[in-house]
C-alpha cells in the first residue's frame, strides 16, 4: 500500500548540531545578530515543519526527472539493438 504522507524530517544529533551552527553563523554574518542554540533549534524545527515539504517535493521531482531520463535512454538503447525484420 502506497502512503502519500511525508514522514517528519528527523536529523541525527550531529546533523542537527551542524544545522544549528550554520543558522547561528548565518545570523551572525548576514544579520549581525547573535542567536542562541535554543532559538536556532526552534527556527530549524519551524523550517523543517513548515518549509521542509517544499524541499522534499523538489527532491522527489528531481529524482523522478532523472529516472525518466534514464528510462528514455534505456528505451533508445533497446531500439538501437533491434534487428531488421526481412
Amino acid at each position: 500500500m502506497l502512503v502519500n504522507k511525508m514522514s517528519n524530517i528527523k536529523f541525527s544529533k550531529q546533523e542537527k548540531e551542524q544545522l544549528v551552527m550554520k543558522l547561528q553563523q548565518y545570523f551572525d554574518r548576514e544579520l549581525e545578530q547573535e542567536i542562541g542554540q535554543f532559538d536556532a533549534e526552534f527556527l530549524l524545527d519551524f523550517f523543517s515543519k513548515e518549509v521542509g515539504s517544499f524541499y522534499y517535493n523538489r527532491g522527489l521531482y528531481d529524482a523522478q526527472k532523472i529516472i525518466s531520463d534514464r528510462v528514455e535512454q534505456i528505451t533508445d538503447a533497446i531500439y538501437e539493438l533491434e534487428q531488421p525484420i526481412n
